[in-house]
């Protein structure tokens, strides 16, 4: 008699279990984010299905409020908008460890796409992202010497911000090129729930 309740109260618990598995890992990949700048408000829809580490550690940026008060540092309108790792004034902003590159995931860099930025080293991506103006498929994996940028959102509404963000007259300040006149600030980045 005991077996067949502990057989019975296993069973029922692996079908809850089985029955939460698919919401669990819906609700994940329906995570969307608001990025609000002084430019107006963006909502990008992240992928973690397909590019789990970059959505991962661009939500713990998050959490730790690490994008608010950043720019958007780097604005070429035939190109992307990219920011997340430098305050007003162009000092760097601390950064976590970097993160394995995920280019391989089959998501290409096309106008309105966030994909991780990194140095040329393959797996030096931390805090900086940028979001695409245009299609951009040569920054997509190629093969290991051309290995890519890793997309792992998109914008769902507000690309009419990423516009007016693109076209704000830029300048160079100091070592940087394309730095915004006027600062495009990241107030705030925060999961929409």
């Amino acid at each position: 008699m005991k077996k067949r309740y502990v057989l019975s109260a296993l069973m029922g618990l692996w079908l809850l279990v089985s029955l939460m598995l698919p919401y669990t890992a819906s609700a994940e990949s329906n995570t969307k984010v608001v990025i609000e700048t002084s430019q107006g408000k963006i909502v990008a829809q992240l992928l973690p299905d397909k590019a789990p580490v970059s959505v991962k550690n661009f939500l713990a940026y998050v959490a730790d409020g690490a994008y608010n008060g950043t720019i958007f540092h780097r604005v070429i309108p035939t190109f992307m908008i990219q920011g997340g790792g430098f305050t007003q004034n162009m000092k760097k902003k601390p950064n976590k460890a970097p993160i394995k590159n995920e280019a391989t995931n089959g998501l290409s860099n096309l106008q309105g796409t966030l994909a991780m930025a990194r140095t040329g080293v393959v797996d030096s991506a931390t805090n900086q992202f940028f979001i695409n103006v245009v299609d951009n498929k040569f920054l997509d994996y190629k093969n290991p010497n051309s290995y890519g940028y890793a997309v792992f959102g998109k914008v769902v509404e507000g690309m009419d911000v990423v516009d007016k963000i693109k076209n704000v007259p830029t300048t160079t300040k100091g070592s940087f090129q394309n730095v915004p006149v006027e600062p495009v600030i990241i107030n705030s980045i925060s999961v929409i729930k």
